[in-house]
């Protein structure tokens, strides 16, 4: 098993020494190697950062104080919500580094204050649903304007065409599928399952795997073209209605995972998983799958990716597609912004609106003839994955990845499903027809 980098490259660092944390605390802060966490290890310095952090305790303060959480202090001071209250708890350890960091780099510097363990909650996903919720207005309105000097773009090399995009799918999911499944189901589905009475996450995984090929029409003899392939269960589903299945993948380890599985599924004659770019797909199909492959795509791409659907379809031929999906303002604004999520787990990418989903899919020729919303299974889905993560942590130490890596895993799934518990992120599988006239 080959355990690619797990953070970005930059300058080298100081390492920093396992500290003591103060009376009353848990555990000792975890011990960050400077060679696979750089940014981690280096704590902002000099009078920059000293200033910025003071700007990013303002903004915190006034964050807090209109938000229902609770924030302990190292002093035993509590800030936020009253004790009696069942608000989500954030424990700071370090206040003043976790401050310079917020100052510095924004959000990035939130998250990987939170991997330096300088701050902790065992409600992290709540914790993150009330900044979520407050996202519009927790900068006071005259600091508002220095959001510009904290903001970074994302980098030219994360850019997802057709030179970059190999490359960043590789820094993901190449990681290892070991990893993957230690924590997803036995469907090895890695995108939102659909919830219904009674389900488990397996039996949930497959309702959502169903319901997209009933809503592309697939059946016996269908010629099903699949972008974004995942580990394959999809494409196992679809084969065993007796569909005919060309899948595509940048991810040459999720290519040698679903290959396998469906030669022991005996399948392999009738569906394969090649390693393609969704622009170079050639050829005509009955339908399209494509789930949760389009938030890589990114905004600069939707064109590019619906008419490649449009294209592949023959005319009268249906497509479904499983979309995470943010307000259509918040799409625009932050189109171009660099992340935690994009330094630390998708690199170039981009979520959607709804509408820039449907204006795309109708310059390309496609009709949006139903739309799910499935948010709240996204909500289960996420919860389970970071509750079965947490009890593989060992399993995931034995594959060769450190406590910080394990800390971005929970910070990465937690806050994911933060941002579904407030509404700010949802997910859609929308159905989309190509009319019979079209070429």
């Amino acid at each position: 098993m080959t355990v690619l980098r797990t953070a970005p490259r930059t300058a080298p660092a100081t390492r920093r020494p396992l500290r003591p944390r103060r009376p009353g605390q848990d555990a000792p802060t975890p011990t960050v190697d400077p060679a696979r966490w750089p940014d981690v290890a280096r704590t902002p310095r000099g009078w920059r950062a000293a200033v910025s952090g003071a700007v990013a305790t303002r903004i915190f303060r006034y964050a807090v104080s209109r938000l229902q959480i609770r924030v302990l202090l190292p002093d035993g001071r509590t800030l936020g919500a009253d004790q009696r209250t069942s608000a989500p708890t954030m424990t700071i350890h370090d206040p003043a580094t976790m401050m310079r960091r917020i100052g510095t780099t924004g959000m990035i510097g939130f998250g990987e204050s939170y991997l330096a363990g300088e701050w902790d909650s065992d409600q992290l996903a709540l914790l993150i649903e009330q900044f979520a919720r407050g996202v519009e207005t927790l900068v006071p309105r005259p600091l508002r304007a220095l959001r510009a000097l904290v903001l970074q773009r994302q980098p030219s090399g994360d850019r997802p065409d057709r030179t970059h995009s190999r490359s960043n799918v590789e820094r993901h999911y190449d990681l290892s599928n070991e990893l993957f499944a230690s924590f997803l189901d036995e469907t090895m589905s890695y995108s939102s399952a659909l919830f219904g009475p009674g389900d488990d996450l397996v039996h949930a995984q497959r309702r959502k795997m169903d319901r997209l090929l009933d809503e592309a029409g697939v059946t016996s003899g269908t010629a099903l073209l699949e972008i974004g392939s995942g580990w394959g269960g999809s494409a196992l589903r679809a084969a065993r209605r007796g569909a005919a299945v060309h899948s595509i993948t940048l991810s040459g380890q999720q290519q040698e995972w679903a290959d396998a599985m469906l030669r022991t599924a005996g399948v392999s004659t009738t569906a394969r998983v090649e390693l393609q770019d969704y622009r170079d797909v050639q050829g005509r199909y009955d339908a399209v799958v494509s789930v949760e492959m389009i938030e890589a795509v990114g905004l600069d791409f939707l064109d590019t990716y619906f008419a490649t659907i449009a294209a592949a379809l023959r005319p009268g031929g249906s497509a479904a597609i499983q979309a995470i999906v943010i307000p259509h303002h918040r799409a625009l604004t932050t189109q171009h912004t660099y992340t935690w999520i994009h330094k630390y787990i998708f690199p170039g990418g981009a979520l959607p609106s709804v509408r820039l989903i449907t204006e795309s899919a109708a310059r390309a020729g496609l009709r949006v003839t139903g739309d799910l919303v499935l948010g709240d299974s996204y909500v289960r889905t996420l919860d389970t994955w970071a509750n079965t993560f947490a009890e593989n942590s060992s399993r995931v130490d034995e594959l060769g990845f450190d406590e910080t890596f394990r800390r971005m895993w929970d910070f990465y799934l937690r806050y994911s499903e933060g941002g579904f518990r407030a509404g700010y992120l949802d997910v859609h599988q929308f159905t989309l027809v190509k009319d019979g006239s079209a070429a």
